[in-house]
């Protein structure tokens, strides 16, 4: 057993602090910019929920093109100089929005194109996050270190929506952009000093890129527990593309609430998320990452029913904030023990093929389902399309309780 493997604790890891505060930095930024961006499509350049749902689907769509190449990529490369380049491009790309906006030349089409470019660098981010973070730690500490860092995820989402609808009524949305492309740089300045040891780059020519990637299909598909996780986090993200592109006009135009009351709803779910990742590992450890991942996919289903019911009274809204408040507690205690496993049960060689191969295919459900739910919901109706979402969480959940999944545990997980 090597030094790593023998820390116990993740104030013993180098690094790990640094890779923390990075990650919390640009998540908060990501937060204010999210519902920036809504609010610029929706009031600005005065689309309904198809233009919300356009948008996000340009800003996934590098992970269905790019996913599988983006892995092989972080397989062979050293993982942090990727994070730090793809931080700082992405605060450069975000400056682009108020300088557009105050020249008048920003127009769906060139904040499409924005978002897509934007997309790729996150792609790339992701992937060599997800996979760095098993260098930092040993296996038996990657549960309480993703429970860490979903717990400051927890506190961007609680302070960042209600500071990006703060800054939104203040500056104009174009302007409160400015604050997540601040972030970024921080973030890959933060990044450059993190003490780790990474194995020497490999050859970055393009031969056997093709079976490199084949390799990490098979891995994800092919593995029993791995392959109906996979399938279906894939259905989990299908619904939640429908459900979180008809969201904010629902919030907007039907319940009336303003660009603040929004960010103050969402920051509502921010607090659930706090609570549910300071109990995930609690409850990894007791029931199993399985048993904790599909009941919490049964509570998300329940989270959007609860908003569903939501109406334009006070009482209304008080509904609006519990469904969100149960929706971040279920996803706080899921993410932890779900990404835990994924890596505790990957090699390290495989690592950035795994990350990239399902998030490329999570994503491919956004580049479908945004769109799709715009569509519908403005054809249908914003609150039915909240019920269809609402039905479709609850078939993936019972499906993965079906499966080989259920009795997961990252304790016994091969190494």
């Amino acid at each position: 057993m090597d030094a790593k493997e023998r820390r116990t604790r993740l104030r013993d890891c180098p690094g790990f602090l640094r890779f923390w505060m990075a990650s919390s930095l640009s998540d908060f930024g990501t937060y204010v910019s999210t519902i920036a961006i809504q609010v610029i499509v929706v009031f600005t350049l005065h689309e309904g929920a198809a233009g919300v749902g356009l948008v996000s689907a340009a800003r996934w769509l590098p992970y269905l093109l790019f996913g599988l190449v983006a892995g092989v990529l972080v397989d062979r490369s050293r993982r942090r100089p990727l994070l730090i380049i793809t931080d700082l491009v992405r605060g450069v790309l975000l400056v682009a929005v108020p300088v557009l906006a105050l020249i008048h030349h920003l127009s769906m089409v060139i904040l499409m194109l924005f978002m897509a470019a934007f997309g790729l660098m996150s792609l790339i981010n992701d992937a060599a996050s997800q996979s760095f973070l098993p260098r930092l730690v040993p296996a038996n500490l990657l549960t309480i270190a993703n429970a860490r860092i979903d717990q400051s995820q927890a506190v961007a989402q609680t302070s960042g929506p209600a500071t990006g609808g703060g800054l939104v009524s203040l500056l104009t949305a174009p302007w409160a952009v400015l604050f997540d492309a601040a972030s970024y740089v921080a973030s890959g300045l933060l990044l450059l000093r993190i003490p780790v040891s990474e194995p020497p780059r490999l050859p970055t020519s393009l031969r056997g890129v093709r079976r490199e990637a084949q390799e990490g299909l098979r891995w994800v598909y092919k593995h029993p527990t791995l392959r109906p996780l996979a399938l279906s986090t894939h259905g989990w993200f299908l619904c939640y593309a429908v459900a979180s592109t008809v969201l904010p006009l629902f919030v907007l135009r039907t319940l009336g609430l303003s660009a603040f009351g929004y960010g103050v709803a969402l920051s509502v779910g921010g607090i659930g998320a706090l609570v549910g990742s300071l109990a995930a590992t609690r409850l990894g450890a007791r029931f199993g990452c399985g048993r904790v991942v599909v009941t919490c996919r049964v509570t998300t289903a329940v989270s959007w029913a609860i908003m569903a019911l939501s109406h334009d009274h006070w009482s209304g809204w008080v509904m609006l904030g519990a469904g969100e408040l149960l929706l971040g507690t279920s996803m706080g205690a899921e993410n932890a023990n779900e990404m835990s496993y994924w890596q505790a049960v990957t090699p390290d060689a495989l690592q950035g093929r795994m990350n990239a191969t399902r998030r490329s295919l999570n994503r491919a459900m956004l580049v479908i389902g945004a769109p799709a739910g715009g569509f519908l919901g403005d054809t249908i109706g914003y609150r039915p399309m909240l019920w269809i979402a609402s039905g479709g969480f609850l078939v993936v959940a019972t499906t993965l309780g079906l499966s080989q999944f259920r009795n997961a545990r990252v304790d016994s997980a091969p190494s």
